[in-house]
């Protein structure tokens, strides 16, 4: 970390150049992308400044564990929007040989790296980030798939060749951001790993996993089987970071606000396709509940008129079993001859009762099914319209965002009218250039002339004099 902690206090040329990196940097347009609930929406971006961050009041501005901190957040913002441009440049899917995307995992590392505390085990110290990064599969049981994957990896023998393949897993599944920003709200657990000023346990941590937000409109496909992550060293290229400032003129800088724009447009565009998606998927969700809570309904009605069906079967039961008690009490007083009718009324008695049980048995069943329907229409209506309130959210999102287009749209318009101008007033002062350059060689043409008459008449005098002496 030595070589980012600068060594004096006055600016040199580097450093110079740093800054004014810094300053043309516009990351992801003037919007920043946050999570509300579980939908991400656009929110302005006025308070963020190009400039670095203060420092805080209770900092030395001269403490050096401060200085690096800035430092690598600094080179982590370089990073993340010098691989966003290129790629959209590029427009197709990242491989491992991208130096850009190298560069992000070296920067990564050495901030991950910033502040660890050591560990002593029997076989030495131990420094690795490795048992940071594992943290994330206890607090989002989602990333033990990608752990697990880092695990099986052959070929990796160290844990800091586990913590880099596991940035690298994480980046393609494009969650590189939330992971992180997991484990920088647990700072009781990242203590164990950590000092306490440490780049994870301070404000610039989470700056840094904010700004990773950015990088999931990137498609990466690495492949880590035939690649020596144990042995790599990872060296910062400050040489992709610099521009030269010198050469900045009005024409320039309307270009690069020009570009600025267009980059704008197509990420809020590109924005605006996943919200169009996911409301269409929602829509589809919400026409199969209404669909599901049609069906129930109609279950629902046949089960309701199968209980009244039973209802009724149940006081026809009663009302033959009361005839068949009164036939038995009758039959009683009657003689003897009469037992033979009475065995049969006692046999039809336990039919008909047997057929009351079962019955009665049916009808709970019947009734507890309709219990359970009704639990489950509530559960359904509760949420169709969870679901409905979400897709009026997305949609007013979705207008925000047509709204923004066609703002982006209009300063895209306007910039390129600004430009026309621009170029029609400098081909208007080429113009008068062209005619100041041919006055100036009239003017000298005259000079000569004069200059040759002034040599004629001082020869004339000359003559004259002679004649009068």
């Amino acid at each position: 970390m030595s070589d980012l902690t600068p060594q004096s206090e006055t600016p040199t040329p580097t450093t110079d150049k740093i800054t004014q990196a810094a300053r043309e940097t516009i990351y992801l347009c003037n919007f920043r992308v946050s999570v509300d609930g579980e939908w991400l929406c656009l929110r302005e971006l006025n308070d963020i400044s190009l400039t670095p961050d203060p420092e805080p009041a209770h900092e030395d501005p001269k403490d050096p564990i401060a200085i690096e901190r800035l430092n690598l957040m600094n080179m982590a913002k370089l990073s993340i929007k010098g691989l966003i441009e290129s790629a959209l440049n590029l427009g197709r899917t990242l491989d491992s040989d991208y130096a850009p995307l190298q560069q992000f995992f070296v920067v990564m590392e050495h901030c991950l790296k910033h502040g660890l505390k050591t560990k002593k085990t029997f076989l030495g110290q131990n420094k690795s980030f490795w048992g940071a990064l594992e943290l994330v599969e206890k607090l989002t049981p989602e990333a033990g798939e990608i752990t697990a994957s880092v695990k099986d990896l052959p070929g990796l023998k160290t844990p800091l060749g586990r913590g880099r393949a596991w940035l690298r897993l994480a980046l393609m599944q494009k969650k590189l951001s939330d992971y992180m920003k997991t484990i920088i709200n647990r700072k009781d657990l990242l203590s164990e790993f950590y000092e306490a000023n440490a780049l994870m346990m301070e404000e610039e941590g989470a700056v840094i996993a904010g700004l990773l937000v950015g990088l999931n409109v990137i498609d990466a496909n690495l492949c880590m089987k035939g690649e020596d992550l144990d042995s790599q060293v990872g060296v910062i290229d400050f040489s992709m970071y610099l521009k030269d400032g010198g050469h900045s003129s009005k024409s320039a800088e309307g270009d690069g606000q020009i570009t600025a724009i267009l980059d704008q447009k197509n990420y809020v565009e590109e924005l605006n396709r996943h919200l169009s998606a996911s409301v269409n998927n929602l829509q589809a969700k919400v026409d199969a509940l209404e669909k599901s809570n049609t069906k129930l309904t109609e279950e629902l009605a046949v089960a309701n008129n199968r209980i009244i069906t039973l209802q009724e079967d149940v006081e026809r039961v009663k009302e033959e079993s009361s005839y068949q008690l009164e036939s038995r009490k009758a039959l009683r007083s009657d003689s003897a001859p009469d037992g033979q009718a009475l065995g049969e009324t006692r046999k039809q008695l336990k039919e008909e009762t047997l057929l009351r049980l079962d019955v009665e048995k049916e009808l709970e069943v019947q009734i507890g099914m309709k219990q359970e329907m009704e639990l489950s229409m509530k559960m359904l209506e509760k949420d169709v319209c969870e679901k409905q309130d979400a897709l009026v959210e997305l949609r007013q999102q979705l207008d925000d965002l047509r709204a923004i287009n066609q703002q982006l749209g209009h300063k895209s318009q306007s910039a390129d009218a600004s430009s026309k101008q621009k170029g029609e007033v400098i081909t208007r002062l080429e113009d008068k250039i062209n005619q100041m350059s041919g006055t100036v060689k009239q003017l000298e043409s005259s000079e000569k002339h004069l200059v040759k008459q002034a040599r004629n008449l001082n020869s004339t005098a000359g003559k004259l004099l002679q004649l009068q002496q």
